[in-house]
């Protein structure tokens, strides 16, 4: 598929990926080709919001069909910006760095069609599986879940994953402002605050590769308790 193949399925878009990124030239290529593969036949486009990498992510994202935008604010920032500029009625949040199948995509936009709000990728329900968490990163989301249920009365088993989708007509009422890391347990909190029909769904978190993680576990594990924290004092 040329890049222009992918830019003309902009018009009448159904599913919109919405990709933050910094520095993952060497990764951008696999991503967009395995997004190609999956999502062939289908009224899509891929949205790559970078931070203004110091390599050549951006361009070869837009080589590739892909449309960019910029935001080097934080993770959280930059899929706001991506979800809110989206054109299509469903829209998937999903990581650069190869963590994230493209072959689950299919779930997810198969999830949204049936009537669901959000679908959440779980690496903890039957199913899904992580070859990249650490015994404290997997520590952490643990204690962070059981506080998010305990406090808002919901049954998540993941809180710190980003492959999700989301049925476009709810994005405003979810009002995201979080920039950084904490944008995954933002959503979640909102979803069941606001009582939205969520579901999830078994999705394996694979090695990340080539370029090394944006995520620090005890800085961003901070920033998502303040997140969890500030939700449940009204902020």
């Amino acid at each position: 598929m040329e890049a222009s193949n992918t830019r003309n399925k902009v018009s009448g878009t159904e599913i919109s990926i919405v990709i933050p990124s910094l520095n993952e030239e060497r990764n951008m290529p696999h991503l967009i080709s395995g997004i190609r593969r999956i999502m062939s036949g289908k009224k899509y486009e891929v949205i790559v919001v970078d931070g203004y990498s110091t390599d050549n992510t951006a361009v070869i994202a837009e080589n590739m069909g892909a449309r960019v935008l910029y935001d080097n604010v934080g993770k959280g920032s930059a899929l706001i910006k991506g979800l809110l500029s989206a054109r299509g009625e469903i829209l998937i949040s999903m990581d650069a760095d190869l963590s994230h199948e493209p072959r689950e995509l299919g779930l997810l936009v198969s999830s949204i069609k049936s009537g669901y709000d959000i679908c959440m990728g779980s690496r903890f329900i039957a199913g899904g599986n992580s070859e990249d968490i650490s015994a404290i990163r997997a520590f952490g989301n643990k204690v962070f879940v059981v506080l998010v249920n305990s406090l808002f009365k919901s049954h998540y088993s993941d809180i710190c994953y980003g492959y999700r989708s989301f049925n476009k007509k709810i994005l405003q009422r979810l009002n995201l402002s979080e920039r950084g890391f904490g944008i995954e347990a933002e959503i979640s909190i909102k979803a069941a605050k606001l009582g939205l029909k969520t579901i999830e769904v078994p999705s394996t978190e694979k090695k990340r590769s080539a370029e090394e993680a944006k995520l620090r576990t005890f800085r961003d594990g901070y920033i998502i308790l303040k997140t969890i924290l500030r939700n449940a004092l009204g902020g």
